[in-house]
């Protein structure tokens, strides 16, 4: 999900609620901490220089139970941000501390924000020689190899 969508969806909203893709909910009194730009250059396995640019906000919880976030102090926050970081449209990263700090894809179900769950993956699958897909294989097709049973192949 990029910022601007985040920004028109909270138009519509009156509450700002995070939920993650198990159901569970981030606790309602959660703080915005950060809202930034984070761009990564690095290589991939293949040799290939890479560039990402993402936006990124952090949650954080509090004990002050009683904070409630608006969606309009939420686009408050974004604009400033805009305005005194130059942050572009890019897609959202979200930090949320669980057992330690993890990244999340953002996506929105209607109602609340879903923190996506974020898998690793090769950017080169064709230099590390992965194929995409397992292949299939009939056993009635497979060699059929026999050995002694004191031959030790077994």
């Amino acid at each position: 999900m990029k910022l601007s969508e985040v920004k028109s969806i909270l138009n519509q909203l009156e509450t700002v609620e995070f939920q993650l893709e198990n159901g569970q909910f981030v606790p309602e009194h959660f703080h915005v901490t950060e809202v930034g730009q984070v761009q990564k250059n690095f290589i991939d396995c293949g040799g290939v220089i890479r560039t990402e640019t993402k936006v990124n906000f952090q949650l954080w919880n509090a004990d002050d139970y009683d904070h409630r976030l608006k969606p309009g102090k939420l686009a408050q926050i974004i604009r400033l941000s805009e305005e005194q970081l130059g942050i572009e449209d890019a897609d959202i990263e979200v930090e949320y501390q669980a057992e330690t700090i993890g990244k999340y894809d953002l996506d929105f179900n209607g109602k609340s924000f879903v923190l996506k769950n974020k898998q690793t993956a090769c950017l080169a699958t064709d230099a590390c020689g992965i194929p995409s897909q397992k292949p299939k294989v009939k056993i009635g097709e497979l060699p059929i190899r026999t050995c002694s049973p004191d031959s030790g192949c077994c």
